[in-house]
């Protein structure tokens, strides 16, 4: 058995394939058969203007038109546009629309023409009926229940547009066999029984949908502008649908749509994926990272190690182990340190020998330098820490502003391609009013804006204007002059930090001094002295009460109250060292030594050193006293 490869059976015998070939091979399969499983849309579309028994309608042909377009652009796979049906090629194109929705995933019927509702039932109206009495409505007419069943077999979305709620005018004609029977005006509402079903009228339930003045009605127009846009679920389309119509109509025509669908986003066009650089390709590294940031423990960056070893957060997280591992270091010299501190306080409170406590003082010096050492390696790894830091987060801002640059690039290419198609379109006098309308309102004010005259100031004068307006804002604080100094430069230095401009400090110039007259109150900071707070413009002293002071942040803080703890324990132990040497020793070998002119000798047993009166009597000397 061979783990790393397969064997192939050929005539001439067996044959090993290396195990990544098989894998690579898989892969290859794999991404060949991928578009296989992309969904299949299809779409039907009819427009019925030139009815027989009727006057002609001017948009329905047209609107037609513009949608099935709008589907082929989409890409849909199959987009079949049909106009002017008779009743007979109605039935016959939704059977044959119905077999073409057995394999597919998105079913569309699009149907616009006159429509009529018949005791809550909606019917769609060929070109060749005539309706002379309402039991001709079901004779001559198609019912809506018809699409319905027609993209039933769809298995994603099933979707029924109708602007087929014009204001009906076989109604008037018609003659009524029944008294009761009711022919409302517009279309009935629906509630459609299958799942992800839903069909959007041009008009809400009982009222009637407007053609507009242009070639297409504003319920066709809205359609194509949102509908086809990638990725926008087909609710929310809808939505800015319904608001575009209300605005194009004057709030009086409002779409409406029936039936629901799932949680899921269900675009009529799905968003391409991304092919461009992306932000942060390393989205979930970066947000472990940032989790083991937050928890800053030597676990949590074991952790985050073991499951990213390599790459660019892990050596941002070997740099945040080195310095915990600093941290540890510092403390555990400070804690010996102190131990060792500890250790000499109790010998020398013992009397221990000079050896000890020089030993005693050695080891705590050596345990200081220690800290001390550990403290500057603490504060080195922490500032490679930050630098690192610093480091990916310039990073991930260079990435995002790449992205965003590249998306304008897109959007600016989107717009140009845009412009091109609609320049190459046929010239439309009607659709003209509404274009310039919806041009951009920046467009619409640099259009409207003319060149500024040139300033006439003299270069004195326009110093001393500068000055004087940088004055205003803040940011200087000498006198205006005519001549351009340095502290005017530094003062537009400081401008340009505060306010995010650019300005060449080195002259003065009209537009800084167009900025700063656009300035309303102060730019730069008010900096006060250390005892004084700012105050509007003016810096004034702080007061404390009584009790407190100005502390070192410049905020004012209570009195500590200071007790001469240290100073007491000074006494007693300089007290208690005069005492001891003062107490009578013991009778035995002090170890002392005495000298005189006869040399040097340890002192008897049973004496000790003290003062003893000279040969003169009248000033005593050092010498042996014994009892």
């Amino acid at each position: 058995m061979l783990p790393n490869s397969l064997m192939k059976l050929h005539p001439g015998g067996l044959e090993v394939i290396p195990l990544r070939l098989f894998a690579l091979l898989i892969l290859v399969i794999g991404l060949a058969c991928g578009p296989a499983h992309a969904d299949r849309r299809v779409a039907l579309v009819i427009g019925n203007s030139a009815y027989k028994s009727a006057p002609k309608l001017g948009n329905p042909v047209n609107d037609a038109t513009l949608v099935g377009g709008m589907f082929k652009k989409a890409g849909f796979d199959s987009v079949d546009v049909r106009l002017d049906l008779s009743a007979s090629e109605m039935r016959r194109m939704l059977r044959e629309f119905a077999g073409r929705t057995r394999d597919a995933d998105m079913a569309v019927i699009y149907y616009a023409g006159h429509g009529i509702e018949l005791d809550g039932n909606n019917y769609l109206i060929p070109t060749d009926a005539t309706l002379e009495t309402d039991g001709d409505v079901l004779d001559e007419t198609i019912p809506v229940e018809r699409a319905l069943f027609a993209v039933e077999p769809a298995k994603q979305l099933r979707l029924i547009i109708l602007d087929a709620c014009r204001d009906n005018p076989f109604a008037k004609s018609m003659k009524r066999t029944l008294a009761s029977r009711a022919i409302g005006r517009g279309l009935a509402k629906v509630e459609p029984t299958s799942p992800n079903t839903m069909i959007a009228f041009a008009a809400k339930a009982g009222s009637t949908a407007s053609d507009g003045d242009s070639r297409n009605s504003p319920f066709a127009t809205a359609l194509v502008e949102h509908l086809p846009k990638p990725g926008l679920d087909l609710r929310k389309a809808f939505g800015f649908v319904r608001d575009d119509v209300l605005k194009a109509t004057g709030y009086k025509q409002e779409p409406y749509v029936y039936g629901s669908l799932g949680g899921d986003d269900l675009p009529l066009v799905v968003r391409p994926p991304a092919t461009g650089p992306q932000a942060n390709p390393q989205e979930a590294i970066r947000r472990d990272y940032e989790l083991a940031l937050q928890l800053a423990t030597r676990d949590g960056w074991e952790a985050f190690l073991a499951q990213y070893p390599d790459g660019f957060y892990a050596n941002l997280a070997k740099g945040q182990l080195n310095k915990i591992g600093a941290e540890e270091t510092r403390a555990s010299a400070e804690q010996k340190a102190k131990a060792a501190e500890q250790e000499k306080t109790r010998l020398i409170a013992e009397r221990a020998q000079k050896a000890e406590q020089e030993k005693a003082a050695a080891a705590a010096k050596a345990a200081e330098e220690a800290r001390i050492a550990a403290e500057k390696q603490k504060q080195i790894e922490q500032a490679k820490a930050e630098a690192a830091e610093r480091q990916r987060k310039a990073a991930e801002a260079a990435a995002a502003k790449a992205l965003a640059e590249k998306q304008a690039a897109e959007k600016t290419k989107a717009e140009l391609a845009a412009k091109q198609a609609a320049e190459k379109a046929p010239a439309d006098p009607a659709a003209k009013p509404t274009a310039d309308r919806q041009l951009p309102e920046a467009e619409q004010k640099v259009a409207a804006l003319s060149p500024a005259p040139a300033s006439t100031l003299s270069a004195a004068d326009l110093a001393k204007s500068v000055q004087s307006e940088l004055r205003r804002v803040g940011c200087l604080t000498s006198a205006a002059e005519g001549e351009w100094t340095s502290a005017a430069q530094r003062s537009l230095t400081l401008f340009n930090k505060y306010a995010g401009t650019q300005f060449d400090v080195k002259l003065a110039s009209v537009d800084a001094l167009d900025a700063l007259k656009a300035k309303p109150g102060r730019v730069c900071p008010l900096v006060c002295n250390f005892g004084f707070k700012a105050d509007g413009d003016q810096c004034v002293k702080i007061t404390c009460r009584a009790g407190y002071r100005v502390g070192d942040d410049n905020e004012c803080e209570k009195i500590q109250e200071k007790k001469p703890v240290a100073r007491e324990e000074s006494i007693r132990r300089d007290q208690g060292r005069r005492e001891a040497e003062s107490a009578t020793p013991k009778s035995q070998a002090s170890g002392q030594i005495i000298c005189n002119s006869a040399g040097c000798r340890p002192v008897a047993k049973g004496c000790r050193l003290g003062l003893v009166p000279n040969a003169n009597a009248s000033v005593k000397i050092t010498g042996e006293v014994c009892n």
